[in-house]
């Protein structure tokens, strides 16, 4: 049984006609968790459907991009004292149910970040286009070999934090492109990470922006700040544990 108060980030924009639905399936669990959504200056009801389905909403005044929306997401769990977080998207892929399964190597202790991959046992059903798929691949060889631990699912947004990660995030979180750059940065910096498969939907509204051109673009700059950020030297923020 968790009892630990949880803050759930869910980092938005342009997401009135999905967020009501991602809040209240949050709440849904039965976890003792408090749904924070970063409205990340959407022109859209985003901020009032998010309200209004029980979450407390952060509004951003301009558009600071996903890895800004959730590092402000980060820091208001540190500063309001939360020992646990888990972040999913505004766009209903995250499965609220699958919560329990992120959050039990915590629990146990046994991890500070752990990921829902989607590829951890080949069991799962998701099946992104192929220039995605490539992408996902690259990103998890690389980030396996800079970072020493092998690593299946770079990508995924859908995670679970300690304190400790919690810390280490909120002070240092990649702004372009985060995903990726954001697990080098916790196995640089100390922090034991798990792998939990879990299913994902597809998006439940909108459409993605990521082209086959702009996955290429993609791969190339994010590898080149994987690279850059391989020579950095990162806080070890094992104190903060527990």
């Amino acid at each position: 049984m968790i009892e630990t108060r949880i803050a759930a980030i869910v980092p938005a924009f342009q997401e009135e006609v999905a967020i009501g639905g991602v809040v209240s399936e949050i709440r849904a669990t039965g976890l003792p968790i408090d749904v924070v959504v970063v409205d990340d200056a959407s022109t859209d009801r985003t901020a009032e459907v998010a309200s209004a389905a029980g979450a407390t909403v952060l509004r951003l005044p301009f558009n600071v991009g996903i890895g800004g929306a959730v590092q402000t997401g980060l820091r208001y769990a540190r500063d309001e004292g939360y020992a646990r977080a888990v972040r999913l998207d505004g766009d209903g892929q995250h499965v609220a149910a699958e919560l329990p399964t992120l959050l039990a190597p915590l629990e146990r202790g046994e991890a500070d970040l752990v990921i829902g991959s989607r590829f951890a046992d080949g069991s799962g059903s998701y099946r992104p286009p192929l220039a995605r798929r490539i992408g996902i691949r690259v990103f998890a060889r690389l980030v396996s070999l800079l970072g020493r631990q092998s690593v299946t699912d770079t990508t995924s947004g859908f995670v679970a934090l300690d304190r400790a990660a919690i810390e280490l995030f909120a002070a240092e979180y990649p702004h372009d492109y985060p995903e990726v750059e954001a697990t080098l940065v916790a196995l640089r910096s100390g922090l034991r990470l798990a792998q939990v498969q879990v299913e994902m939907r597809e998006r439940a509204s909108g459409s993605s922006s990521i082209t086959f051109l702009r996955s290429v673009y993609y791969v190339v700059k994010v590898t080149l700040a994987l690279l850059v950020a391989s020579l950095r030297r990162y806080p070890k923020l094992q104190e903060a544990r527990p």
